[in-house]
C-alpha cells in the first residue's frame, strides 16, 4: 500500500507545505464521506503522518446523512487497521432537507448542517483542523461555478479559519487532480460507499463539470491554466507561501 502512496502523497505534501497547513501538534480530522476523495485524504495523510517533520494527529469523522443503503462498516474497519480513531455519527440531515424543508437548493442547506455536525465532533474530540476532501478539479469548477454564475471572482481556500468554532479547515488535496485519485482508490480497493443523493448528478456543480470536459476537449489545459491563475491573481487565501 505505501508503494501506491508514495509518489500521490508527495502531491499532497507539497499543497500542505505550500499553504503551511499542519503545524506540530495539530490534532486533525479527516471529514470522511465514504466517497473516493476523502477515503485517499485519508490514506495519503496517514502515510504523510509516519515521516512528516510536524509530528501531528489524526482522527476520521463521519457525518451519516440518513439515506438508505450506506454502509460505514467497511471504514470502520480500515480506521480500525489502520489504528485510527473513528467516529460516526447519524443525522437526520436528508429527512430535513429533502422531505421536511424540501429545500429547492439543497445542497447549501445540507452542507451547512454537515459542517456544523462535524465542527461538533471536532470540538467533542478536542480536534483542531478538519481535513476536506476537495481537490483540484473541484477547485476549477467552484471558481467557473462563481464566474459563470454569480459574476465573481471566488473559491473555496485551501485553508480557511472559521471564527465560531475555532478549527481550521485545511484542503491537502488541491494539488491532485480527480483522475489520479480515482485510480489510486481503484488500486488500493478502497471501501468507497456510494452516494444515493437525488442532486448527485442535477446540481449546478454537475452542470459545470460537463461544460469543462466539453471544454477540455479542444484546451486539454485549461484546468491548469485556470487554477494558475487563482495562484496568480491571486485569489484570497490562493497566494503560496514562500
Amino acid at each position: 500500500m505505501n508503494d501506491l502512496l508514495n509518489d500521490f502523497t508527495g502531491t499532497v505534501r507539497r499543497a500542505v507545505d505550500d499553504y503551511r497547513m499542519i503545524e506540530a501538534g495539530d490534532r486533525v480530522a479527516v471529514g470522511v464521506s465514504g466517497g473516493k476523495d476523502s477515503l485517499v485524504l485519508l490514506l495519503a495523510l496517514n502515510h504523510l503522518k509516519s515521516y512528516y517533520p510536524k509530528p501531528f494527529e489524526l482522527e476520521t469523522v463521519t457525518i451519516e446523512l440518513g439515506f438508505e443503503g450506506m454502509d460505514f462498516a467497511p471504514v470502520a474497519a480500515l480506521c480500525t487497521e489502520l489504528n485510527i480513531p473513528y467516529t460516526c455519527r447519524k443525522t437526520d440531515i436528508k429527512e430535513v432537507v429533502f422531505d421536511v424543508r424540501r429545500e429547492e437548493n439543497p445542497c447549501s442547506l445540507c452542507a451547512k448542517m454537515r459542517r456544523g455536525a462535524l465542527n461538533g465532533i471536532l470540538k467533542e474530540r478536542g480536534l483542531n483542523k478538519l481535513a476536506l476532501g476537495h481537490h483540484f478539479d473541484d477547485a476549477v469548477e467552484t471558481f467557473m461555478m462563481s464566474l459563470l454564475l454569480e459574476g465573481r471572482l471566488s473559491c473555496f481556500q485551501p485553508v480557511t479559519f472559521l471564527d465560531r468554532s475555532g478549527i481550521t479547515q485545511i484542503r491537502p488535496l488541491v494539488y491532485a487532480g480527480e483522475q489520479k485519485i480515482r485510480n489510486l482508490a481503484e488500486q488500493l480497493a478502497l471501501p468507497v460507499v456510494e452516494n444515493p443523493c437525488p442532486e448527485d448528478k442535477s446540481s449546478k456543480r454537475w452542470e459545470i463539470k460537463q461544460l469543462l470536459a466539453a471544454l477540455g476537449q479542444d484546451y486539454p489545459d485549461m484546468k491548469s491554466k485556470i487554477f494558475g491563475a487563482m495562484q496568480r491573481l491571486p485569489l484570497k487565501g490562493w497566494a503560496v507561501e514562500k
